[in-house]
Parts: C-alpha cells; sequence; structure tokens
C-alpha cells in the first residue's frame, strides 16, 4: 500500500505503508544510530515524536521483548529506507512489522531517508503527517502540522502511581533486569568500563534508598541502579518534594522525559525543593534541564538536536572524551548560568552545547547524555559508580 510523509514545508516523500494503517502527525527527528531500533521505539523520550533511522535497513534482528526500555512504544511513527520483513536473531519474539502493528504504530518505508535527513538538518526540525490517504490536500494539511504541538508528553509517559525495584535481591538472584541491562550488567562485571567498580564499591550500594522521579524514564537508568545493589523507589512526575524527602532517600534521580522542559512549570516547583536539601542528587537528559531551570538557568530549542548512539563529550575537569548515547532537541544554554550556583561539567565536542553540570557547594550533578545506554555506548556507565559514591560519603 502507498503511504505519504508530508512535511510542515510542503515537501512529500512517497514510500510503503508498514505498521498500523492510521494517519498520524507529530514532531520529524532523526536518529543516526545503527542498531537499538527496539529501545528507541520504546524510548518515552520520543513521545510526540516520529523517528527516521538514518541507517538504510532496519529491522534485521526483528524485536525481543526483553530489550524494550518500558511496557510499549512512545513513537508515533516510524521512518525507514529499507524494512526487513524478516529478523535473524534467535532471542528475537516478533518481527519489527509485528511489533509496529500489534502497538498500533504507524510507519513508511521506502523513502530516501537520507534526503529527509539533510532537510531536518538545513531547515530544522519540523512537523510531519504519515498517511496512507492519496488524495490528500496540502492546502488542507499544511496548517494543521504547523499547528502541532507535542504539549505535556511527560504527564502521558510517567507512571501512574510509585513502585519499588529491590537492588540487593537482584544481586543475588540475577534478575529482574531486562535483556539489554543482562548485557549490561555482564559488560560490567567483565571489566568492559573503563573505569572498572571494585566489587566492594559495586556492594557499597546495597540498603541505599534512591528516589527516581519517573519523567519518561527508560527501564535501563533503573537496572543501572539495581544492578549495582540499589533499592529504587520510582515516583510519579507529578509527586510533590515533600513526599520524596519524608521517605529519607540517601539520594534522588530526575530520568530523562520527552518534550519542551519548560513546559513542566509545576515539576520544576518541586525540583526546587530537592534542591534546597542535602539530598545527593543525579539527574539525566529532561532531569538535567529541569534541574538547571530549577536554579535559574535557561534552556533552547536546537536546530535538529542529537539523537544517535556516536555523539563524542569531553569532561572538562579531566580533558577525557567518552561516545555517548543521546537523544534531546532541547539544551542548557550556559551563556545564562550562574558559576555561583553550577559550572559546565561536560561539552560535546561536535558543537560546543553543554552536556552536563556540577553544582557548586552540592552533591549534584546532571548530564544531558545517557550513561544508562544499552545497547550502547557504555563509556560513561562510571557516572553511576560516581553517584554511588555520593550516597556511600552521605549527605554534604
Amino acid at each position: 500500500m502507498r503511504a505519504f510523509l508530508i512535511l510542515e514545508d510542503g515537501t512529500v516523500f512517497e514510500g510503503v505503508h508498514i505498521g498500523a494503517r492510521k494517519e498520524t502527525i507529530s514532531e520529524i527527528v532523526f536518529n543516526t544510530s545503527m542498531a537499538g531500533y527496539p529501545e528507541v521505539l520504546t524510548d518515552p523520550s520520543y513521545a510526540g515524536q516520529a523517528v527516521c533511522m538514518t541507517y538504510p535497513l532496519i529491522g534485521n534482528y526483528g524485536i525481543c521483548r526483553e530489550d524494550m526500555e518500558s511496557t510499549r512504544p512512545w513513537t508515533d511513527g516510524l521512518i525507514v529506507r529499507e524494512l526487513s520483513r524478516m529478523g535473524s536473531n534467535f532471542r528475537m519474539d516478533l518481527t519489527l512489522e509485528q511489533f509496529l502493528e500489534e502497538y498500533d504504530v504507524p510507519g513508511i518505508a521506502g523513502i530516501d531517508t537520507r534526503a529527509l535527513t539533510k532537510i531536518l538538518r538545513e531547515k530544522g526540525t519540523m512537523n510531519g503527517m504519515i498517511t496512507t490517504n492519496e488524495s490528500y490536500c496540502l492546502e488542507e494539511i499544511i496548517p494543521r502540522l504547523k499547528a502541532y504541538v507535542t504539549g505535556k508528553v511527560v504527564e502521558r509517559v510517567t507512571c501512574r502511581e510509585k513502585y519499588m525495584r529491590t537492588g540487593s535481591k537482584a544481586l543475588e538472584d540475577n534478575g529482574p533486569l531486562s535483556g539489554s541491562a543482562r548485557f549490561c550488567r555482564e559488560s560490567f562485571e567483565a571489566g568492559i568500563h573503563e573505569k572498572k567498580p571494585s566489587m566492594v564499591r559495586r556492594l557499597g550500594g546495597i540498603g541505599k534508598k534512591v528516589a527516581l522521579l519517573d519523567l519518561g524514564a527508560k527501564g535501563n537508568i533503573v537496572d543501572s541502579l539495581v544492578m549495582r545493589g540499589c533499592d529504587v523507589e520510582v515516583y510519579p512526575a507529578s509527586t510533590k518534594a515533600e513526599e520524596i524527602i519524608g521517605a529519607d532517600p540517601d539520594g534522588i534521580m530526575l530520568s530523562n522525559g520527552p518534550g519542551d522542559p519548560k513546559e513542566c512549570g509545576a515539576i520544576i516547583e518541586e525540583i526546587r525543593k530537592l534542591y534546597e536539601t542535602d539530598i545527593p542528587i543525579f539527574a539525566i537528559c529532561l532531569g538535567h534541564q529541569l534541574m538547571a531551570l530549577a536554579t535559574g538557568a535557561d534552556t533552547y530549542k536546537m536546530k535538529y538536536g542529537h539523537r544517535g548512539g556516536n555523539h563524542p563529550v569531553k569532561e572538562l575537569q579531566t580533558g577525557r572524551v567518552y561516545i555517548s548515547s543521546q537523544n534531546h532537541g532541547y539544551v542548557v544554554d550556559t551563556d545564562k548560568l550562574d558559576e555561583k550556583v553550577a559550572v559546565p561539567a561536560f561539552v560535546n565536542v561536535n558543537d560546543g552545547t553543554n552536556e552536563g553540570l556540577a553544582y557548586t557547594g552540592k552533591n549534584i550533578f546532571t548530564v544531558q547524555f545517557h550513561p544508562e545506554a544499552c545497547p550502547g555506548p557504555q563509556d560513561s556507565g562510571y557516572l553511576f559508580d560516581k553517584f554511588l559514591e555520593m550516597l556511600e560519603g552521605g549527605r554534604g
């Protein structure tokens, strides 16, 4: 069946329909990863977006449900050059096509994804529609595309009620971790991380309570803490700071998530209260941006964002460069950063944008990239060990 991708600038791509047969309007973004499409599809940070995978063949190893970052896909659509109709992987549960159909995700294949990516790089991220309606009318569609906004998507993706994951038990019985997290743990135990933590440091997480504010958290953030022995209590994004503080956690995690950070006004107010405590805090991606906004800094939308598994980031304190996984369209404006509150800790080697902050006089550090990345890269996984050291050291 014929399908069309219509961009708000009037550009139309024709291809073939894949997945669910329905029409969708969303923000169109591109991801440069060569692998990891199951994790991309199920990453809550993609809520409100349709993803173009720049690698030309997608779906060749199918879908393994254990590799999902959440219980369902959150992307509004999938755009690929060529869809592999068969999967070759002994762990595969179903093909990518079957997965898209099961979860009602529409898509389009057979288009020139390189041309689409060049348009988004030159003109910036824009809205678009995936449709199978061959009688579409551009004059009617384009105003709808320009009017589309992702809105307050954090409310859609956060957990509905708090829940607990116990790290000490996971260390004893090797679970429950996702398939991706088990791979990460095997790498962790084999010493693939350059800064391999000692067994003493790793077991130091046992008994430590971490409160994780779920802004759209990838499952492997929880897994990364659990496999280090931490007991993790996950809270909905709307949770009041008083409830988290009252639980007396040893540390707090602020997760990744979707959308414009400035849409999260109520959450920012609660994060400000968390900042004012002496509880160690580690924040990733959207959590990093919200902590910056909560402490008086600013954020802005990037032209086309960072999405992929090969972004180099430089740690300013050591001068070392790590390859990172990223997925964000907004960034902290360091020109409006008060050095009495926070200083840059990481910078993107490609474009010089901020990739992390260290908070002055506080046991708080935040990063824009994803140290929990699975299937990888694993370069920055040591940041969880840094957080664990903060928990072992107690409150400042």
